[in-house]
């Protein structure tokens, strides 16, 4: 549920403003916005790193192209509206990538920054546990070598492959962070299945004793999907969460 973005440089002066015009023109989002490629990680400010009670509420479910498409589950989501579901998360010190214009000689290794990140396997499976149920997710694995792509283990020999492939963040002001990260799903079992692809736009804000957020995940059908062309590029399910983030120590 909560997925987060990575920004460097100049890139993010002539972006400024996009991440927010987009969370106000919610819920009427007519396709993808145009994000930089996933590189590194995603860095967090500081004011996020720790061990964090997170309490998520879905408050508003929309199927834009209904009824001509809806997606599979949908229906069943509108019971989770306004029901609670809690998780612990946690940010610690990682490794970010340098920016792909480092001004560093190619012959000059760049160095090497220290940041917050997530730990986005204990985060990956304390949100599917929440979700699902304990016994229904085996284990989350982040690619040691690319932290953009994930693995969900789920009983029976059965992969959900997450593939995180553009994001951008956002700074209005002190206190403030929106981070927006598209992630590719790929369901691996007895045959390979596209499932979609996912948007999720978060809009953090630091307050006395917490954080909280302002949550929207949108699901675009993948082009292996037969309904693929009738959608447009248009998402064909939107969510919006509320977040309450409340230290563990």
């Amino acid at each position: 549920m909560v997925i987060f973005a990575l920004f460097w440089g100049w890139e993010s002066a002539v972006l400024a403003g996009m991440l927010s015009d987009r969370i106000s023109e919610f819920p009427e989002w007519r396709g993808k916005p145009a994000l930089g490629a996933a590189r590194g990680d995603l860095i967090y400010p500081q004011w996020m790193a720790g061990e964090w009670r997170v309490t998520s509420i879905l408050v508003e479910a929309r199927a834009p192209l209904a009824p001509e498409l809806v997606t599979p589950g949908f229906e069943g989501n509108l019971g989770s509206i306004n029901q609670p579901v809690r998780f612990d998360v946690r940010f610690g010190e990682g490794k970010s990538q340098p920016p792909s214009w480092s001004p560093f000689p190619i012959s000059q290794p760049p160095p090497i920054y220290p940041e917050i990140v997530a730990d986005r396997a204990y985060n990956g499976l304390n949100i599917a546990r929440a979700v699902l149920g304990d016994d229904a997710v085996l284990s989350v694995r982040v690619d040691p070598e690319d932290p953009n792509r994930q693995v969900t283990k789920f009983p029976g020999d059965r992969d959900l492959v997450s593939v995180v492939t553009s994001r951008d963040t956002e700074t209005p002001q002190p206190g403030e962070f929106i981070a927006t990260e598209i992630a590719q799903q790929i369901f691996e079992g007895e045959s390979t299945l596209y499932l979609n692809e996912v948007e999720t736009t978060t809009d953090y804000h630091l307050e006395k004793g917490g954080i909280s957020a302002d949550q929207i995940t949108a699901i675009y059908l993948s082009p292996q999907d037969p309904n693929y062309f009738q959608a447009a590029g248009h998402p064909v399910a939107l969510y919006r969460y509320q977040l309450k983030l409340e230290p563990l120590n």
